[in-house]
C-alpha cells in the first residue's frame, strides 16, 4: 500500500466514523442533561415535601395546651414578592405535639426551640451567598427559617438552583371553612439551559 492509498483509506475511515462520533457526543450531552434534570426534580420534590409538611402543621394545638391564642392569622402567613426575583415567602407556627417533631433542617423540636410556646418554620428564596460580583449563578437559594435553642430566628440554606417560589392561596371547597389551600410552585434552574417548574397543592389541617 502506497502513501496515496493510505491517505484515501484514512479519509474514508474518518467519513465513516464522523457520524458515529457525533452520535456518541449527542448521547453524552443528552445523558448529562437528563442527570441534571433528575437531580433538580429530586431537590424540588424534597423542598415541596418540607413546605407541604409545614403547611399541614400550621396552627396545631397540643391537646394539653392551656395557652390562649387570640390571633388565628399568626399560624400561617404568605408574603408576596418579598424574595429573590419576586419570590413569595411562607411562615408557619404551631405548638409542639406529644411525639417527636422536627424542623425543616432536621433539628428535633423542643421548648427551647419555641417562642411564646410556638415553633416557627419558614421558607424564602434569597440570593446565593458568597458569590463574587458579576459571577454567573444558577438561581437563588431556598432558605429555611427556624428557631435556634435560644428562640432566635436562624436562616439555613436548603439548596441552590431555585429560580422562584410562588405561593397562592386557593378558594377552599371543603366543609371546613377554617382550613386553607395553597398552590406552591417552585422553579428550578441549572443556570444555563434547564428551567423546570413543579407545582403542588397543600391544605392546612390544624387551623382553629
Amino acid at each position: 500500500m502506497n502513501l496515496l492509498e493510505c491517505l484515501v483509506a484514512i479519509t474514508l475511515s474518518l467519513l465513516l466514523l464522523n457520524p458515529l462520533l457525533k452520535t456518541s457526543a449527542d448521547l453524552l450531552t443528552k445523558q448529562t442533561e437528563y442527570e441534571k434534570r433528575q437531580a433538580l426534580i429530586s431537590e424540588a420534590d424534597r423542598a415541596l415535601e418540607l413546605i407541604g409538611r409545614t403547611i399541614r402543621m400550621a396552627g396545631y394545638r397540643n391537646i394539653n395546651s392551656t395557652q390562649q391564642r387570640s390571633q388565628p392569622d399568626q399560624y400561617i402567613q404568605v408574603q408576596k414578592k418579598s424574595g429573590y426575583r419576586g419570590s413569595d415567602s411562607l411562615t408557619a407556627q404551631h405548638e409542639l405535639s406529644a411525639g417527636v417533631d422536627f424542623d425543616c433542617i432536621g433539628n428535633e423540636l423542643n421548648k427551647e426551640r419555641t417562642r411564646h410556646g410556638l415553633a416557627r418554620q419558614g421558607f424564602l428564596v434569597d440570593r446565593q451567598a458568597g458569590i463574587a460580583k458579576g459571577a454567573k449563578v444558577n438561581g437563588g437559594s431556598l432558605i429555611c427559617q427556624s428557631l435556634d435553642r435560644q428562640g432566635r430566628i436562624q436562616n439555613t440554606t436548603l439548596m441552590n438552583g431555585v429560580n422562584s417560589l410562588f405561593i397562592e392561596e386557593l378558594a377552599s371547597s371543603g366543609k371546613s371553612s377554617s382550613q386553607k389551600l395553597f398552590k406552591v410552585r417552585l422553579q428550578m434552574t441549572d443556570g444555563a439551559l434547564l428551567n423546570i417548574d413543579l407545582e403542588r397543592i397543600f391544605g392546612t389541617r390544624n387551623l382553629p
